[in-house]
């Protein structure tokens, strides 16, 4: 597409250039941003989009579990919050329950001192949940996080309505699933990737209906596969190629050592780059720039979400979204933004996180669930007309909130999200390492906390994983082994022995965390960049880089190219 100097003109005169104020590269506010940021009565943004991004993710820390008192109790609990953190961490059903008040910790508001300084101080005093989900809902799911609706799970998170499934990253509505990452509606799979509605698979990457299968990219409705790529309902295939039952019998019985599986990895890896790939990934989409999208009209710069509406900057929304920018785990929710881990049933939220169930109209609110028109609140439940914990009536409220707002612009605090200062968590900890991966001197350069591991407490392992799952003895349960990257000890519990006797996959060599944020490195960034299609050389939109091996195509040739 060629463009004159006269659409040039508009383009840019729709613009505003900034210069990020952490990173310091420019970046470009567009008029849609504006007029969203006008009407909801907020400045432009100080950050970049991936700055801002960063900062809100995080917020938030998934898997990172640790055993601590519950300091309402005593009672030994599990928490996100490591005991060393200055934040009181109650138990869950505690937490929620009327054995204290969140109200007994107001604070009168200072207009001699910021807000934000102000909202540290109540933030620390104010206790914390202990783990946040649906426990409510869960059974026999203790080890989960930011989850709900499990039953019999261990050590997933970000995931919801599961039966027997281990170790994972945002799975949901799956049966008997093990170290997958985005998967939806599967039952026996191990280690797959953005895949929908497979079964008895293992390695499966971008597949839908797929059965019976190792080591598949791209693969929609096949059935006893292996190390294929682009398939279309096929049956007994082998590197692409049609074979006998008895051939794939032989090949399949390659698929069950420790050694096997190893090589076959880096076999498939090198393999599956002579097939080209889609620009995108998405279905049934109208307008959109993102990867990972379905069923959203006019979304922007939006990432592993369905069901967007006119929204700009939404990563990982897990329910639909309407009228809303920057945006890190939210759901069901319209007109918000910079909000993160929040949803069901919001409305009109800013700058909020974790707040969770009928909320509306809230600012600067941190763990305030089915509550309304609360400024700077943290841990209030059911409330209204608050500000940092304090009741004011209606009229009163409104006014101290005009005054305060009026405060943060003339400091240039309205408009921030909450501060790099106040997350709860060491960077590390958080999400935002997994996609924003920072070393320690750099993260604490930037303002973040961070905490080391003392590996004075790594042990030797009292037990080495065989070649295969046959030769496990059921023993194994409550040996320690040795994380073979990180040096981490790690330790199998039964029902994951069970499944990996079922699936016949052996003991895994490394600890949950490094084989976490491998698959999280086998996707695509969040980012688009611009390319060429490989086929008809037309630019195309993609989350593939320029520098990246693989062969891309427009949605057009690519569909010619599979069908």
């Amino acid at each position: 597409m060629i463009f004159t100097s006269e659409i040039i003109s508009i383009i840019v005169s729709s613009m505003t250039a900034k210069k990020c104020k952490q990173c310091n590269e420019e970046f470009t506010i567009l008029k849609e941003d504006e007029n969203f940021l006008e009407k909801i009565k907020v400045p432009l943004p100080s950050l970049c989009p991936d700055c801002r991004e960063q900062r809100r993710s995080a917020q938030g820390n998934h898997s990172r579990l640790y055993k601590r008192k519950c300091d309402l109790t005593n009672k030994e609990i599990i928490s996100n919050y490591h005991p060393e953190s200055p934040h009181k961490v109650f138990d869950e059903h505690v937490w929620y329950s009327d054995k204290w008040d969140p109200l007994d910790y107001a604070m009168n508001y200072d207009f001699s001192r910021s807000f934000f300084e102000q909202f540290q101080e109540l933030s620390l005093k104010v206790p914390r949940p202990s783990l946040h989900r649906g426990f409510q809902y869960d059974e026999n799911s203790d080890y989960t996080n930011y989850a709900g609706k499990n039953k019999n799970c261990y050590m997933i998170f970000d995931s919801d309505e599961n039966r027997d499934c281990y170790y994972s990253y945002s799975i949901n509505s799956s049966e008997s699933c093990m170290d997958c990452y985005r998967v939806r509606g599967c039952e026996l799979c191990y280690e797959c990737l953005d895949s929908e509605k497979c079964y008895a698979s293992a390695y499966l990457q971008d597949c839908v209906t797929c059965s019976d299968s190792y080591f598949l990219q791209n693969c929609i409705g096949c059935k006893n596969c292996i190390m294929c790529s682009n398939l279309r309902n096929k049956e007994f295939y082998v590197n692409n190629k049609k074979v006998s039952a008895e051939e794939f019998a032989k090949q399949k019985d390659k698929c069950h050592s420790y050694s096997d599986l190893k090589q076959g990895m880096e076999y498939f890896n090198s393999f599956k780059l002579k097939f080209p790939r889609k620009n995108v990934h998405g279905i049934q989409n109208e307008n959109v720039v993102g990867d990972y999208l379905s069923n959203c009209k006019d979304a922007y710069h939006c990432f592993d979400s369905a069901g967007l509406w006119d929204c700009r900057y939404i990563f990982q929304a897990f329910n639909p979204l309407k009228n809303c920018m920057d945006i890190q785990e939210c759901g069901d929710g319209e007109l918000l933004y910079e909000c993160a881990f929040s949803g069901y049933d919001v409305y009109n939220l800013k700058f909020c996180s974790h707040c969770l169930g009928n909320c509306s109209d809230m600012q600067y609110c941190n763990h305030c669930p089915h509550s309304s028109n609360l400024f700077g609140c943290v841990g209030l439940q059911r409330k209204k007309y608050c500000i940092l914990n304090k009741q004011y009536s209606e009229t009163e409220y409104h006014e101290m909130v005009e005054k305060i707002i009026q405060q943060m612009k003339e400091n240039g605090e309205y408009g921030e999200f909450f501060t790099i200062e106040s997350s709860s968590f060491a960077y590390n900890e958080t999400v935002a390492q997994l996609h924003y991966p920072l070393d320690k001197s750099t993260a604490v350069k930037l303002g973040y906390k961070w905490r080391d591991e003392n590996k004075e407490e790594y042990l030797q392992a009292t037990y080495v994983p065989p070649a295969t799952i046959a030769e496990v003895p059921s023993t194994v349960v409550g040996e320690l082994l040795k994380c073979g990257k990180s040096g981490r000890n790690y330790k199998i519990i039964k029902a994951e022995l069970d499944l990996l006797k079922k699936l016949n996959i052996p003991l895994p060599r490394e600890c949950f965390f490094e084989r976490n944020e491998r698959r999280s490195k086998m996707r695509n960034p969040w980012k688009i960049f611009d390319r060429q299609c490989a086929k008809n050389f037309e630019p195309i939109k993609t989350s593939y880089s320029p520098e990246s091996p693989e062969i891309v195509y427009c949605e057009e040739c690519y569909l010619k190219e599979i069908n």
